[in-house]
């Protein structure tokens, strides 16, 4: 007993003073890396609040938006399948941290021997015909002298919380998917109504370019094209009602169900968005679930290269089995059928094709692939607050110079409705101011739904909304 025991003390010390070789390196954010300056402004800002930090109800304050985000976070089918892949992690990250503990299994067997009568033994043997019944049991450790099996663990709570950052980010997108389809909507319906007092209007027009037809002051062709003009706003309200529809089938699938009717509020009645605050680069980015999700894919990638370089250094493990066996059913449960043996050892691997080799240099590579795509989500996120606050700046100027715009061509028309019953224009001029009016009016709401969809994903590129 004491020869056994000396011998197992004698591995574990050369096992504690070979981990003195070799040691997992802890994960550290890469100091090359860049967290600042990554987006154009020229505001500069100490305040560290953000849009960011700022709940989705508190940015969209409409209630019927507020209960159709409400919704799409409920019934959404991405949403979902995101909660599921959590799910999955969240058990690979159990079995992770479970790779401390040893291994245990029970099993029972019999085994039935007949001997050939011409073998060496059967031709010996008046009874050639063996039974053998076992229970045994089996135990198994592998020590974690080179924190391969810490380092496995830390890369499936990586992966855990890389899985729970990418459904925050599907939550991210999803509010502001469902918060521009609504805008888009009620800036469809606007279109619509301008529209359709413009055709109110044309209508209008016929009978008054008809009138001077028969008064000679115009002819033919002049009422034909104020009849084409009206025929042209006609086909706009369809083409309009069209893309209403087709807006309403896209916000039923947002929100996780069949296609149908969106109820709405008007595009008029919608309150002022919430004055845009900012915070140094480092902060506005911190909420950026896409960010954090790719930081913690390279951490999970670097300790699988902590892992895989494990594999070049012996491992140490203890197996133990034991149990009973007998060739009598009636002995089984005898003293002297009990069996027991134990196996303790380093195992060295020297030469297996270059697997170990080979299983290294891709972890290598997927770590340097995640650094890359960490570097690249840092980039990718600058530019679109970037563009965001961009659009946002020259939407608002845009608005003040397309009013001007509108109400300068809506006094060019009426003053061209004028001119024409008193013969100092001809009917192309006015066709012509009524185009642009029209067109000019329309462009005004897009402008409008533009400046709300630029602070839609300027919420989106600083990363609010899933908290």
């Amino acid at each position: 007993m004491k020869n056994k025991i000396y011998r197992i003390v004698t591995v574990v010390i050369v096992a504690t003073v070979m981990q003195s070789c070799f040691v997992a390196k802890e994960y550290e954010r890469p100091k090359d890396i860049k967290t600042e300056n990554l987006y154009r402004t020229q505001i500069v800002s100490k305040d560290s609040t953000s849009l960011a930090d700022l709940s989705w109800d508190k940015v969209f304050t409409d209630p019927i938006l507020q209960g159709y985000i409400r919704k799409g976070l409920e019934n959404n089918l991405d949403i979902r399948i995101a909660m599921q892949n959590i799910v999955a992690a969240q058990a690979s990250m159990k079995q992770g941290k479970s790779g401390y503990f040893p291994t245990l299994s029970v099993g029972t067997d019999w085994t039935h021997q007949e001997l050939s009568r011409n073998s060496q033994f059967g031709a010996l043997l008046q009874n050639r015909s063996t039974d053998q019944y076992q229970v045994t049991g089996t135990f198994g450790w592998e020590a974690d002298i080179w924190g391969k099996i810490r380092s496995n663990a830390r890369a499936t709570n990586a992966v855990f919380l890389q899985t729970t950052a990418a459904n925050q980010a599907v939550k991210t997108q999803l509010i502001a998917n469902i918060t521009d389809t609504y805008y888009q909507l009620m800036s469809t319906d606007a279109q619509i109504r301008v529209a359709e007092k413009t055709l109110v209007n044309r209508t209008e027009s016929i009978e008054t370019i008809i009138a001077l037809k028969d008064a000679g002051n115009v002819t033919e062709v002049a009422v034909k094209q104020t009849e084409a003009q009206k025929y042209a706003t006609e086909i706009i309200i369809a083409d309009l009602k069209a893309t209403a529809i087709l807006l309403e089938n896209t916000m039923s699938i947002l929100l996780g169900q069949p296609s149908g009717k969106i109820e709405r509020s008007t595009f008029e009645d919608q309150p002022l968005q919430p004055t845009i605050t900012f915070g140094v680069s480092a902060t506005l980015l911190r909420n950026r679930p896409d960010v954090i999700a790719a930081e913690y894919n390279l951490i999970s990638n670097f300790e699988q290269t902590n892992v895989a370089r494990s594999n070049f250094y012996p491992t140490f493990k203890i197996t133990a089995t034991g149990g009973l066996q007998s060739i009598d059913l009636k002995e089984w449960f005898s003293a002297n059928s009990v069996f027991a043996n134990i196996v303790t050892g380093l195992t060295q691997p020297i030469f297996n094709q270059r697997q170990i080799k080979t299983k290294f240099e891709i972890a290598k590579v997927n770590q340097e692939i995640a650094y890359i795509q960490f570097e690249q989500s840092l980039l990718t996120a600058g530019k679109e607050v970037s563009d965001a606050l961009a659009r946002y700046d020259i939407q608002a100027n845009k608005i003040i110079i397309r009013q001007k715009q509108v109400d300068a061509l809506t006094i060019a028309t009426d003053y061209s409705d004028e001119l024409l019953k008193y013969g100092l224009a001809n009917y192309l001029e006015v066709l012509t101011a009524k185009n642009d009016a029209l067109n000019t009016e329309l462009a005004l709401i897009v402008d409008k739904y533009e400046q709300y969809n630029s602070v839609i994903q300027l919420y989106r590129a600083l990363g609010g909304g899933w908290k």
